[in-house]
């Protein structure tokens, strides 16, 4: 996959940032998660499996190997571990992307918000705390808002509870609560 990097981070971007509508990004759409399946699977695979590391070296087919990491599987495995397995690669992109300036260099706010996107994944406070003001900078007001809820869970329960049936991870009474209302003002919609 080394060879032919440039060519697929094109194909990755143009399709995420040419071919998707927003709403398609954050939405539970089983159509969708069907295309990006079939069209990146195998790529998203080989991301996990470390053979994109020389996709490190440029903003372009760096940012991809963020969306192969952080988007995608959340998409091909949802609801299932998997949908996990690149988040820690895709921070150290997102950490790497701001040390070496691509953030802020990134005209487009929609690309700078998915150098982010790693960041508010994280399960650690740290990391959420210090991503706020990145978000509040480099994003628009709606989605720094998103990144304080998500810092907001992580300081109240330490963990993404929606995560827990899928990691096999047993929910405190609190977090039940929490899954709870969160249905129930899912529904009210």
């Amino acid at each position: 996959m080394a060879s032919d990097a440039p060519v697929q981070a094109d194909a990755i971007l143009n399709f995420w940032f040419q071919e998707c509508r927003p709403i398609q990004w954050f939405q539970a759409d089983p159509g969708m998660d069907s295309v990006i399946r079939s069209r990146f699977g195998t790529a998203v695979q080989q991301a996990i499996d470390g053979d994109c590391q020389d996709w490190h070296r440029g903003p372009k087919t760096a940012l991809a190997l963020v969306l192969l990491l952080d988007q995608f599987p959340r998409h091909i495995w949802r609801g299932k571990a998997a949908a996990y397995a690149g988040d820690s690669q895709a921070l150290q992109l997102s950490l790497l992307a701001e040390r070496h300036g691509w953030l802020q260099q990134e005209e487009q706010r929609a690309r700078r918000q998915f150098w982010l996107m790693p960041r508010l994944h994280s399960e650690d406070l740290e990391v959420q705390t210090q991503a706020l003001s990145l978000f509040e900078r480099w994003t628009d007001p709606r989605t720094h808002a998103v990144a304080l809820r998500h810092r907001e869970i992580i300081r109240s329960f330490g963990r993404f509870p929606h995560r827990n049936t899928a990691l096999k991870r047993s929910s405190t009474p609190a977090e039940l609560q929490h899954l709870q209302q969160k249905r129930s003002a899912q529904s009210a919609r």
